[in-house]
């Protein structure tokens, strides 16, 4: 018997996401029969490669979704409000990237390697949505300590990539890096500051509580995924002159004593997760190091002191990859495998 093959849409196909989500369906070596790519009016014709084809773009409309039976969203939010129902009405799964089904109690919030099981609930709506970037890459180390010795407290810090925004921001810090050094007056449109060589602690719009929306995702959606809404979790998103790859300082307290050393060796048996600890020889996740990957580097491991049951740790990922295009494509595997 053949492996079961899929009708495979992606939706924003022509966005750094989108992109990224073709490549991984090839790198993996997706069960694709076919493979329709779909994006606004402007991008109609553009012409895009998969496993040596070139594709040409199609407008995305509420009758896209004829006989597909997997559709990649990165679109954004909106555009994912309006079409998904459309292609789940048309017996379609949607695997959404953008922030508009996430918080929904009816749509599953999955990172493969922390909640599979929960991939079962897409017969809900027809939808399962794909966490915030920033989320994923701390819920995949945070899983197995949280299921052996209980985290009672989390608090991050992230150092996010511009990327994270989108092809107009790595424009844009480009752009004034040069013009920097060049002694030019840099522009800025992305932002509300110049992003080149600074820090931005604003990620997404403020809330009335005082946080963004992007630091209350981390908060909500590390609950719902972990399935546990005693988790006490608090954050601070910063933007960073980076390209690629998010970083995070992380923070947590554990019902349960552990050492870092106990962390260190769980961690190193964990699927999605690589081990770089090793301080004495300058060895610690990078972000230039995890660009390009799909493994979630964990490193400075080691205890607080201030408190009894408290592990700090340094946390990086390719935003683009396993924050999105890549943990995006883990799910339509495992919906092929187990549940279509």
């Amino acid at each position: 018997m053949g492996r079961k093959m899929v009708n495979v849409a992606v939706a924003g196909a022509t966005g750094a996401v989108g992109n990224q989500m073709i490549a991984c369906l090839e790198e993996c070596d997706f069960p694709a029969q076919s493979i329709k790519l779909l994006a606004s009016s402007r991008s109609v014709g553009k012409k895009l490669r998969f496993k040596g084809n070139e594709i040409a773009v199609e407008e995305l409309t509420e009758n896209s979704f004829k006989e597909i039976d997997i559709a990649l969203f990165s679109a954004g939010g909106g555009t994912s409000k309006t079409f998904a129902p459309f292609a789940a009405k048309d017996g379609c799964v949607v695997i959404d990237n953008s922030s508009a089904w996430r918080m929904d109690p009816d749509v599953p919030l999955v990172v493969p390697e922390v909640n599979p099981h929960a991939i079962a609930q897409h017969t809900n709506k027809g939808i399962i949505a794909n966490p915030n970037c920033s989320t994923i890459q701390m819920v995949v180390p945070l899983c197995p300590i949280h299921k052996q010795y209980s985290i009672k407290r989390i608090v991050v810090s992230t150092y996010q990539a511009v990327s994270g925004t989108g092809k107009k921001a790595i424009d844009e810090l480009f752009d004034q890096t040069r013009a920097l050094l060049n002694f030019q007056d840099p522009e800025n449109n992305v932002y509300p500051h110049r992003i080149a060589f600074n820090c931005l602690p604003h990620i997404d719009v403020f809330q009335d509580n005082g946080y963004t929306k992007e630091e209350m995702k981390m908060v909500n959606e590390t609950r719902k995924i972990f399935e546990d809404e005693t988790i006490a979790v608090t954050a601070t998103t910063v933007r960073v002159p980076v390209f690629y790859s998010h970083s995070e300082s992380v923070n947590i307290e554990t019902r349960q004593h552990v050492t870092a050393q106990q962390v260190r060796d769980l961690l190193a048996k964990t699927p999605g997760v690589k081990v770089v600890d090793d301080p004495a020889g300058n060895a610690y996740p990078l972000a230039i190091d995890a660009a390009g990957k799909d493994e979630t580097l964990v490193g400075r491991i080691r205890q607080d002191e201030s408190i009894d049951n408290g592990i700090n740790m340094w946390v990086v990922a390719d935003n683009i990859r396993k924050g999105a295009a890549t943990n995006a494509v883990q799910i339509a595997q495992l919906l092929v495998s187990k549940y279509l």
